[in-house]
């Protein structure tokens, strides 16, 4: 089973969702307190079942509403997805992938990880 890992960094507090294997699976933004960050995981958890897909990969893809993940291709031409809230803030981040099925797969592990994933600060188990 996953969880939400909460770690201190040099400008803030952010979140990473981890896999059952201990791979993160998606990132957040820098929060500047505890419980902005505690915030945008429990947005993560009630928008990543119902979060729709939007393929930007494709031509002439169909834009979608919020929530939803937005797959894409970076400046170094890997995949990446974002997850959008509601109002259309990303909440949560994907690493590059190389290939565009792994990226898929990302998307799926958050979606099945995320709602139940317990969040613990960084150095608990």
């Amino acid at each position: 089973m996953g969880k939400f890992v909460i770690k201190t960094v040099k400008s803030g507090i952010k979140f990473d969702l981890k896999a059952g294997n201990g791979e993160t699976i998606a990132t957040s933004e820098v929060y500047t307190s505890e419980r902005a960050c505690r915030s945008g995981i429990e947005s993560v958890q009630k928008n990543a079942e119902i979060a729709k897909l939007e393929d930007q990969t494709v031509k002439d893809f169909e834009t979608v509403t919020n929530p939803k993940f937005e797959v894409y291709t970076d400046k170094a031409g890997e995949f990446r997805f974002r997850l959008k809230a509601r109002n259309g803030e990303i909440i949560a981040v994907s690493e590059g992938y190389k290939a565009k099925a792994s990226c898929m797969n990302g998307i799926e592990s958050v979606r099945k990880n995320a709602p139940e994933a317990p969040v613990v600060m960084e150095g608990e188990k």
